[in-house]
């Protein structure tokens, strides 16, 4: 009895050296990091991992030109989508892919591979690539770490870059926020109730700020017809002064601040500090 009593207690030992084992959690040499960056109406999230220079000769020596590279380290760096979005002038789906590279002296060639989960590119398969784009590498500031981030962004893209060493690598992602985003304003405001004037008026300021002047007057032109307000008056002012037309954006800003209420006063304040310059 004392024997078999002896044999389970080192069996619940064991057992719970190796449970803590398993929970043991140590730093990667390459830690994990992920970016997620909103385009437009588009969210790109960028999962990594960082390794270091360490001294060491990077381009064409640890990572080798004219082979696939995982652009990390640890599993494969993965790009996720929650729209469609254009690369290079090609369609990329909605969806998450890994990302590979091929460094080289002079062009580097940036991959979007259907299987996001893999470790590294030692499993990957050229014949699951969806899309392929060249890119320019450019000298830069050093980095120790690896970086993965965006530089440069409008309404629709994104400039997002690969830094490491002295090595920045560029490629442009495109969400064409602002076409769909004029595609759902025109639908929502055809589902909308007549006696409402906030949706075509949104839609109209949208597209006024994106330079869209046709879809901008017609929507506008809706939200008028339902109401006259501040609001209202005021962007068909900055319409009529981006127009050349002076002294009736002039006209229209003074009807704006008219019609402001007792609790639009700050809003009227801001109509006269902006429209002030049109009477010089």
């Amino acid at each position: 009895m004392k024997k078999t009593l002896l044999v389970l207690m080192t069996l619940l030992v064991a057992m719970s050296v190796q449970a803590q084992q398993a929970q043991l959690r140590l730093p990667r040499p390459s830690p994990k990091a992920a970016m997620t960056q909103t385009v437009g109406i588009t969210d790109v999230t960028v999962t990594y991992s960082r390794p270091s220079v360490k001294g060491r000769q990077i381009w064409g020596a640890l990572v080798p030109y004219d082979k696939v590279w995982r652009t990390g380290a640890n599993e494969a760096t993965t790009i996720m989508f929650s729209d469609d979005v254009m690369v290079g002038g090609q369609k990329l789906a909605k969806g998450t892919y890994s990302l590979h590279t091929i460094p080289g002296k002079d062009e580097w060639t940036v991959i979007f591979n259907s299987v996001a989960d893999q470790w590294g590119s030692y499993s990957y398969d050229a014949t699951k690539d969806v899309v392929r784009v060249k890119a320019r590498p450019e000298k830069g500031e050093f980095r120790e770490l690896l970086t993965i981030g965006v530089s440069e962004m409008t309404t629709d893209t994104a400039k997002f870059v690969i830094r490491w060493e002295n090595v920045v690598v560029p490629f442009t992602i495109d969400t064409q926020s602002v076409s769909r985003s004029l595609e759902a304003a025109d639908k929502a405001i055809t589902a909308a109730a007549t006696s409402r004037w906030q949706t075509p008026y949104r839609a109209a300021d949208f597209a006024f700020s994106n330079n869209r002047m046709d879809e901008a007057q017609r929507w506008l032109d809706m939200a008028l017809k339902e109401n006259e307000n501040t609001a209202t008056l005021w962007l068909k002012a900055r319409m009529l002064e981006k127009q050349g037309k002076r002294a009736d954006a002039i006209r229209t800003a003074e009807a704006a601040i008219a019609k402001a209420g007792a609790d639009q006063q700050d809003f009227a304040t801001e109509i006269r500090k902006q429209s002030d310059p049109w009477r010089k």
